[in-house]
């Protein structure tokens, strides 16, 4: 009896202690500070299990800025905070990277083909491959840095 109670206590714990693990590919769900400091994004696992990241934070002088470059004037005048910026990632897990979506660049209003990735040597960056007509290899390439919650 004892065999039994002490084999269900091992497996109840080994079982709680599973659903504590992140799985590998929500490993970037969370918020980000974006390399220009001047904004953070929110990325998040949508119902259709793929990631989207969207303007959670702006800096106090920018916070009333408007999408105004949008290539669709209907969403000339949304606000950037709240934007949704990054959209339909999926995780590839053999090469460790969120691939196959978008990010959209308000500054010039353009969208661009992307991936993601963490750094290897600080797994606190997420690196961001923004490029074209799918060039990898040409583009530009940006640091985020995880953060812990968003500011005020």
């Amino acid at each position: 009896m004892k065999k039994i109670i002490l084999l269900c206590t091992a497996l109840i714990l080994f079982s709680l202690y599973s659903l504590g693990q992140i799985a590998p590919e929500d490993k970037i769900v969370g918020v980000y500070l974006t390399a220009t400091k001047t904004s953070q994004v929110r990325v998040f696992k949508a119902t259709d299990n793929k990631y989207y990241g969207k303007v959670a934070w702006i800096t106090l002088e920018s916070r009333n800025k408007i999408d105004s470059l949008n290539p669709d004037p209907k969403l000339r005048t949304q606000k950037r905070l709240g934007m949704l910026i990054l959209r339909g990632l999926s995780y590839n897990a053999k090469e460790q990277k969120w691939e196959n979506g978008t990010v959209y660049d308000p500054d010039n209003g353009k969208t661009y083909d992307c991936f993601l990735w963490f750094d290897p040597a600080n797994p606190s960056v997420l690196k961001l491959k923004g490029y074209v007509l799918g060039m990898r290899f040409i583009g530009r390439e940006s640091e985020w840095i995880k953060e812990a919650k968003l500011r005020d």
